[in-house]
């Protein structure tokens, strides 16, 4: 069939080929125009409307409605790369700022726990220990609790099981001895004077950490932390003299727990290399039953039995009870503070563990009543102070010479 040819008047009088409103109606039809004479007629060329019957036809150059090829609509438009990026910025930004403030939180509640567990240890094992006098007995208890805790956590995949072979438990079993022994002494301070005085002389802490670390790692102090020494030693020293529960087997086990403590922490520095801080203490936790539980038996015999707590006149539930509740709180306040190790810097953690012994002393002394004379309060003001400059200077880091 041959093709009509036609002339494309005015707009006005032909309102189908008028263009489109794209603002409302964003659907279109690419139309190609080509000069007068040539033929649309072939199938690249043919113009295809819906609504109207194909056709071919030509285009006159006089026409007063040129057409073009409409290629995009304008309000499809993409974004551009920048416009991306300042969105995937802002985006950044907003979940940077909600996951310090959850990881703050987190923090926060782990502080608060570890505090709390700890207050609760010392409230609970005082009166156990008050009532019932064998503190090998009840320290072998604290690790085999200790130990069903550590048990149930990698038996239900809450922590990852380690794999230790026989030179990492030869490495451990120093550790395990001297934390078996540090634990075994506080209780038997515990047993013998006030909490608030136990904890005044474990203040000290610092002094032996400085003392053994230069001894057997070569790190020698620098004078910011020598003088940070002075006010603990003096401290305490002051404490003591005025303390109304004092008695010398109450002070000696207290300093040879700091001893046995600290050089815990000294030797462990060379295992933690390998291991991790909760999977160190789980280890040691059960090497520590293994070896106390023996010792306990062949010095104290079996005492925590509900026959002799009856003959020796104690309420078997009461003691049996808080036994059971200082255990827990003791290896929930352990956990709590390696895993607070493992978000913090060390002196961090060591500015939290000063304010943690601040707030074990006042609540022990609030709890149990303890008679407390103005001198003794600024002795042990006075340690704690020097605990918090000693936990500030330790950063301070020795000025190299230049070569």
């Amino acid at each position: 069939m041959q093709s009509a040819a036609f002339s494309l008047p005015s707009p006005s009088s032909h309102p189908y080929l008028k263009p489109r409103n794209f603002a409302s109606n964003p659907t279109f039809y690419p139309i190609r125009g080509v000069s007068k004479g040539r033929d649309f007629s072939d199938s690249t060329n043919a113009i295809s409307i819906p609504s109207f019957p194909k056709r071919s036809w030509y285009l006159s150059s006089s026409s007063p409605l040129p057409l073009r090829a409409w290629t995009s609509a304008p309000s499809l438009s993409k974004p551009s790369p920048l416009q991306l990026r300042a969105t995937a910025a802002e985006n950044a930004g907003e979940a940077g700022k909600s996951g310090s403030l959850l990881k703050t939180l987190e923090l926060g509640l782990l502080f608060g726990l570890w505090y709390i567990f700890n207050i609760y240890f010392n409230i609970y094992n005082k009166q156990v220990l008050k009532a019932f006098h064998y503190p090998i007995t009840v320290t072998a208890i604290q690790f085999a609790v200790g130990t069903i805790l550590v048990t149930i956590m990698w038996t239900f995949n809450l922590y990852k099981r380690p794999k230790i072979n026989g030179a990492q438990l030869a490495a451990i079993l120093p550790l395990a001895v001297v934390h078996t022994l540090g634990n075994l002494f506080t209780n038997m301070s515990l047993g013998k004077v006030a909490v608030s005085f136990t904890h005044t002389i474990k203040a000290m802490e610092p002094f032996f950490s400085v003392v053994l670390s230069a001894m057997f790692l070569g790190e020698l102090p620098t004078l910011w932390v020598v003088a940070s020494l002075v006010p603990i030693v003096g401290g305490v020293a002051l404490a003591s003299v005025t303390e109304a529960s004092f008695n010398w087997a109450g002070f000696w086990t207290a300093m040879a727990s700091n001893l046995t403590n600290q050089s815990r922490n000294v030797l462990s520095k060379k295992v933690m290399e390998s291991m991790d801080n909760i999977t160190l203490f789980s280890i040691i936790t059960i090497m520590s039953l293994i070896l106390l539980a023996p010792v306990a038996i062949f010095m104290e015999g079996v005492k925590f039995t509900p026959a002799y707590l009856q003959s020796a006149g104690l309420n078997v539930k009461e003691v049996v009870v808080r036994s059971l509740l200082a255990a827990l709180c003791f290896h929930a306040y352990q956990q709590v503070s390696y895993m607070i190790l493992q978000r913090v810097s060390p002196v961090t953690h060591s500015v939290g563990n000063c304010v943690k012994r601040v707030v074990v002393i006042v609540s022990s002394v609030l709890f149990f009543k303890t008679p407390v004379s103005p001198i003794n309060s600024l002795g042990t003001g006075i340690a704690l102070a020097g605990v918090f400059l000693y936990s500030r200077v330790k950063r301070i880091k020795p000025k190299t010479k230049a070569a």
